[in-house]
């Protein structure tokens, strides 16, 4: 087993595949964080004020299920948390995922992909979720992004 768990949610498709790419770069287990009820292209229109995912996303407070609680956190030191960014800050789903496990003295590493904005106040977002877990910003990535360009990426970071 790796030190190192790339975790992701991954709506649409765009950032599962940014998140096996960065998997494969430096060698590190894989979970996708999984709703416990799939999000349909209705639920995902941020133009409907009603969809699932805007309801979500005016509430703080809302924690969307999760499929499973299966992510073997214990034995890595390191995680990279991928998502794509809603609303300036990350998916509610990713404050869930947090709060289902102990990321107590964990290093966890973000990165995100997005039609344009940037990280926004995700970190602020997610820190209490995350209680004793160091959480930093890491990088906005599209889908186009390279194997070697993540892995580069990820050496930059010392870990």
């Amino acid at each position: 087993m790796s030190r190192i768990l790339v975790a992701y949610f991954s709506a649409s498709g765009v950032t599962g595949s940014v998140a096996k790419k960065l998997a494969e770069a430096i060698g590190a287990d894989i979970y996708e964080i999984k709703p416990a009820v799939k999000y349909t292209s209705a639920d995902l229109n941020w133009q409907d004020s009603n969809s699932r995912s805007s309801i979500e996303m005016k509430d703080k407070t809302s924690r969307p299920e999760i499929a499973d609680k299966n992510a073997d956190i214990s034995g890595h030191d390191v995680i990279f948390l991928g998502f794509p960014i809603w609303w300036y800050i990350a998916p509610t789903i990713i404050n869930t995922f947090l709060e289902a496990y102990d990321f107590s003295g964990k290093k966890i590493i973000l990165f995100a992909t997005s039609g344009g904005s940037g990280f926004g106040k995700a970190v602020d977002g997610l820190k209490s979720s995350a209680p004793g877990a160091s959480i930093q910003e890491g990088r906005l990535f599209r889908s186009s992004v390279s194997v070697n360009d993540l892995k580069k990426w990820a050496e930059s970071l010392n870990l």
